[in-house]
């Protein structure tokens, strides 16, 4: 327990509540065994400000490099037992008397914590895996293009633990619905529009947006046509859209007056004025530094490529801990967000604007009305299961449900992977990432001098008696007969039952 003074080869048992970045240092610091940190089952029923303070301390413990093995356990009742065992023990050797400490040292109960498996090893053959799917608009050849993506992988300082509701599936499960409301008006003649809509879920999106990478490659480099390559609208990314009250929208370089890209900006703009009026939208004008190791969003990966894109997020700034963080397990303004940006990009596909449409008209309603039930299906199914990139290859159920429902919406679905460089690797995964940690209990090692001991004492009692049970007697019976006077000893002496 993290009240013992000396911390050294013990493991250091915490629960979420109690955890701070001094108490892990200190246990990094006396070089503890293993530091074991206990989540509650539902974190969403955390207090914020505890969630707040863990979210602001999980960048500084993936920067710190030690030796000390550090866990991640979600709580039940044989794990809190342990705990509160170990905490009493803690607790009761520092209230009492000298001669009490060395009784209770000697008989309480100890763990010792044991973990099984391998040590964890880089993976060689990993591979990445991104989807895309398309709307064909109507009405000529060269037709403009508008790309919708999101990333699906999850990020935190515990893969395993690493749901991502918020970062990002709130982009995805906003991506799919739009795919599904769009695929309806561009299934009758009257409301197929003249854009082409391109959709595109990514992968690695963690790791300096590699799906994104990797796609644009694909498209701008290695073929010879492409949908990316001709009259690109815009590019709309989606990355935490589920929480809070504002929106805003992330460039490189501000919309020129014109441009479809300014048309989106100032449809989003009357929309959340006129539909939405809680919702507070802004402009987040930001330059690409490339001497970065990292980009800050997604569309920064289509605007070196010199292709017009921007974000929408509810975060201010791309340094925003909730973007990498298993605490990460709430969505609550999902619905009203998707329906803004719908109503946004129905108002720039079809020009109502310069239509003279008001700034109220509502274009998904009735018929066409948002599906609030499955879009909170689809966020529930995403939050049920970690989605770090380390944990999901182009085998997994997360890949092949999201290519199932891009499928019922959209034309030409189709994958694309990111394969290791086994020369020379951007970033390297590790496996071993969740282990099974057995506790056994034990006596502490004075117990045993205490049990020779009394065994020595005893002995020296009574030497006749002892001398003729050994004549009369083989060695097994004598030793077995001993255990039972020691226990009779113990018994009279301590009181143990």
């Amino acid at each position: 327990m993290m009240e013992a003074e000396v911390l050294s080869r013990r493991c250091v048992i915490m629960r979420l509540v109690d955890f701070s970045y001094e108490r892990y240092q200190k246990a990094l610091r006396q070089s503890a065994g293993a530091v074991v940190i206990i989540l509650p089952k539902n974190m969403s029923t955390m207090p914020q400000d505890i969630v707040q303070q863990f979210m602001e301390l999980e960048p500084e413990m993936l920067a710190t490099e030690t030796i000390v093995p550090v866990y991640f356990a979600l709580e039940d009742d044989e794990l809190l037992s342990i705990y509160t065992q170990t905490l009493t023990s803690s607790s009761s050797q520092g209230s009492s008397s000298a001669a009490e400490v060395l009784i209770h040292t000697a008989t309480a109960n100890g763990f010792q914590m044991v973990t099984s498996g391998a040590q964890s090893k880089a993976v060689s053959d990993w591979a990445i895996t991104s989807l895309e799917g398309r709307l064909a608009g109507t009405g000529g050849e060269d037709l403009p293009t508008i790309v919708l993506v999101a990333h699906y992988d999850s990020f935190g300082v515990a893969p395993w633990l690493s749901y991502g509701a918020d970062s990002n599936g709130s982009g995805v499960s906003m991506l799919l619905e739009l795919a599904r409301l769009f695929s309806r008006l561009y299934t009758y003649k009257r409301t197929h529009a003249g854009y082409n809509l391109l959709f595109f879920v990514s992968g690695g999106g963690k790791f300096n947006y590699q799906g994104t990478k990797r796609w644009l490659e694909d498209n701008l480099d290695h073929t010879d046509s492409s949908l990316l390559q001709d009259n690109v609208a815009f590019v709309l990314c989606l990355d935490t859209l589920g929480n809070g009250d504002s929106l805003h929208l992330h460039v490189s370089k501000p919309p020129k007056e014109g441009t479809a890209q300014y048309a989106l900006l100032k449809e989003l703009e009357t929309v959340a004025s006129n539909q939405y009026p809680e919702v507070k939208f802004s402009m987040v004008h930001k330059k690409i530094n490339l001497a970065d190791d990292t980009l800050a969003w997604e569309h920064e990966r289509f605007g070196i490529r010199r292709l017009p894109a921007f974000t929408l997020s509810h975060l201010n700034s791309h340094r925003e801990v909730q973007r990498s963080s298993i605490m990460d397990v709430r969505s609550v303004k999902l619905s009203r967000n998707t329906k803004l940006i719908a109503e946004s990009l129905a108002r720039v596909i079809y020009n109502l604007t310069e239509k003279g449409a008001p700034g109220d008209l509502q274009i998904f309603t009735e018929q066409m009305q948002m599906q609030e039930e499955q879009l909170s299906s689809v966020v529930d199914w995403l939050t049920a299961q970690p989605r770090a990139a380390q944990l999901v290859d182009k085998d997994s159920s997360v890949v092949s449900t999201l290519e199932y429902h891009l499928g019922r919406y959209l034309k030409d679905v189709r994958r694309h992977y990111v394969k290791a460089d086994k020369r020379d690797p951007e970033f390297v995964f590790y496996d071993q990432l969740k282990q099974t940690m057995n506790a056994y209990r034990v006596k502490p090692a004075i117990f045993d001098l205490l049990l020779a001991f009394c065994i020595a004492a005893y002995l020296g009692a009574w030497p006749t008696h002892l001398t003729t049970l050994y004549k009369i007697e083989d060695r097994v019976l004598l030793t077995l007969r001993m255990k039972c006077m020691v226990l009779t000893f113990l018994e009279r002496s301590f009181n143990i039952v």
